[in-house]
């Protein structure tokens, strides 16, 4: 095991203690988490909301074996300052991880590096390492237990007396999560060792019966579950690092001839399905203090068998117990409860109405035709011209690290890739003061923002980035250049909050664009985009299309769907009357788009990259407050 001086600083937010957890709940998850693990990897530091926290209370309440300072947010580092907790900063300051599940993820991997024995903290990521990996924007299942449970949890202890007697919609929503069946990496085999354990169970409960029905007057007993669940052998077997040992390995040749279709389901044993995961170490500390809080109110749990059970069974975890007492959580044992049939459960548990109405909505039929015709009779899609049509970068004069050829791409896309920064690039330093702020969203392996910062070293650049790998190569390039302009941000866009001038994205995927927007809306910044992936907008919790109110006056959300869709349909292999429509599509969506930035009081122009051939996705936004 590696023994060395923590090089990263870990921020967590303190507005106040309750009982045995520390709000924002997000923070009692980080401590469960780095108590679990026993990690000693970095410098804890908590940051009061409440400036006047006392330093002994605080400490003397909290911890267990974790030490732990006191910081305000003035003397945070500045990065962290633009960015919501938790989170996590190299020693140097440039480099900062934010927002629960990105800094809960790089915990567990800090905590494997320093103690490569420590296999069980890397299976907390799940299979192929993904757990909570996808962003809290387009998972509703990351949004549920990153945002949705903490938050409602944290109502649900503050609110009013009257206001706390219905459970709330998230925690029914994990209920009914928990009663659907588990899809995991080779499932079938486990549902037919189920199925075969099934028709073993039943063959001796029938054998039972005929022996005690031979006995007169003897009442005659049969257990519904006479073996161990399946579920549970797999998860725990998984767990103590053991293989799974079942009386009869062989499969029946009724067993392998069996439709899959017609294969029991699986149950979930865990949050995610068979497996203890990060999922479930996030939700703990949360499910605990409702139930906590519910107890003490005296209130019937008997709606929510599935979590009582799913508490019930996490306490079993090797080290759970551990971690939660040095976390001065003390669980509770709870009756076992029987869960409703399912037919019963839909009606606790119904599907939102707006959900179904997407759901129906996302079936598509027919082409874009009558939409673009409906549109047309009042709007275009009309391009503005190119602000900088002549000028390009000299690439030739700049140093290697700089140009994108550098990394693995062929010649011809690394032109194609300097065609779109020259367009991008313009535009930025068209609009650009010495000492301006320039946050480039998005940014994957830097090309724009190492750019930017190296052409214009009067100003500031900020890269913000959800996948690591990505960042790392950037930071990497910005280090071989010697850039001191530059910090990075790995973090989805929702947790980073700090105040900008510029903001840029180069193929933004699809409602990244619109949040990239709504960033700079926000921050009152002027913006340069180029929207990629049409294909993946829909309607989610922030955003609802049409955007705009014109476009919404004529089209239903079906149909702007329908001009998502066939947007995307620009690539260089099709007919070109199938990319004319494709690029009338894309002009109508960012036309919307536009409009809609333009009632927040924003001049947008919508124009085409040059060449257009340097991509597909050749639309550029260039927008400025008024």
């Amino acid at each position: 095991m590696k023994d060395s001086v923590p090089e990263e600083h870990l921020y967590l937010g303190f507005s106040h203690q309750y009982q045995d957890s520390i709000f924002p709940l997000h923070t009692s998850i980080s401590l469960f988490l780095l108590s679990y693990c026993d990690c000693k990897s970095f410098k804890i530091f908590l940051v009061p909301t409440n400036e006047n926290a006392n330093d002994q209370f605080v400490t003397k309440n909290l911890l267990g074996d974790l030490e732990i300072h006191l910081i305000s947010k003035c003397q945070l580092p500045t990065v962290v300052q633009s960015c919501c907790l938790p989170a996590v900063v190299t020693k140097d300051g440039k480099f900062c991880r934010a927002g629960l599940s990105v800094v809960l993820r790089h915990i567990i991997q800090k905590t494997f590096e320093a103690d490569p024995s420590k296999k069980n903290v890397l299976e907390l990521l799940g299979f192929k390492k993904t757990c909570l990996k996808a962003c809290a924007e387009v998972s509703q299942w990351t949004r549920l237990c990153e945002i949705s449970i903490p938050l409602a949890v944290e109502g649900f202890l503050t609110a009013s007396p009257e206001h706390c007697q219905t459970i709330p919609a998230d925690i029914l929503q994990l209920e009914r999560k928990l009663g659907e069946p588990v899809r995991v990496h080779n499932d079938d085999k486990i549902r037919r060792q189920k199925l075969q354990q099934q028709k073993a169970g039943a063959k001796a409960a029938a054998s039972l019966l005929e022996e005690e029905a031979t006995e007169e007057g003897k009442a005659v007993e049969v257990h519904e579950h006479p073996l161990p669940s399946l579920e549970l052998s797999v998860a725990f077997s998984k767990l103590r690092v053991q293989e799974v040992s079942h009386a009869v390995n062989r499969e029946a040749p009724l067993i392998r001839r069996t439709k899959t279709s017609d294969l029991p389901p699986l149950d979930h044993v865990f949050a995610e399905g068979l497996y203890f995961t990060l999922a479930d170490i996030v939700l703990l500390p949360c499910i605990h203090q409702f139930l906590v809080y519910s107890k003490k109110q005296g209130k019937d749990l008997v709606n929510l068998p599935l979590i009582s059970s799913w508490y019930q069974r996490v306490q079993q975890v090797p080290g759970v117990k551990k971690a939660a007492d040095k976390c001065n959580m003390q669980l509770l044992q709870l009756p076992e409860l029987i869960p409703s049939p399912e037919e019963h459960r839909e009606d606790f548990f119904p599907v939102p109405n707006d959900f179904e109405e997407e759901h129906e909505d996302s079936q598509f039929i027919g082409g874009p035709r009558p939409t673009m015709t409906k549109l047309m009779r009042g709007i275009e899609a009309k391009f503005s011209p190119h602000p900088c049509p002549d000028w390009t970068i000299d690439w030739t004069i700049l140093p290697a690290a700089v140009n994108p050829g550098e990394g693995k791409m062929s010649r011809d896309r690394a032109l194609r890739k300097q065609q779109q920064l020259n367009n991008l690039v313009a535009a930025v330093k068209k609009l650009a003061k010495p000492g301006d702020m320039i946050v480039d969203f998005c940014s994957g392996g830097g090309h724009v923002g190492i750019v930017l910062a190296h052409m214009m070293p009067s100003c500031q650049v900020v890269l913000i980035e959800n996948k690591e790998l990505s960042l790392m190569r950037a930071k990497d390039r910005s280090d071989e250049l010697g850039l001191s302009n530059i910090s990075f941000i790995q973090a989805n866009l929702d947790y980073f909050n700090g105040t900008f001038n510029i903001g840029v994205a180069l193929h933004a995927c699809g409602v990244a664009t619109d949040m990239v927007i709504e960033h700079c809306i926000k921050a009152r910044a002027a913006f340069v985009i180029s929207p990629c992936c049409y294909g993946f907008i829909q309607n989610t919790m922030k955003f609802k299309y049409p955007r705009s109110h014109q476009f919404k006056e004529i089209l239903s959300y079906k149909e702007h769907m329908i001009l998502c869709r066939f947007a995307d349909q620009t690539a260089v292999h099709l007919p070109p009357e199938r990319k004319l429509i494709g690029k009338q599509c894309m002009g109508l969506v960012d036309l919307d788009r536009a409009w809609a930035a333009e009632e927040c009081n924003y001049s947008v122009q919508v124009t085409s990259m040059e060449p257009e051939s340097c991509s597909p996705k050749n639309n550029m936004f260039v927008g400025t407050p008024v």
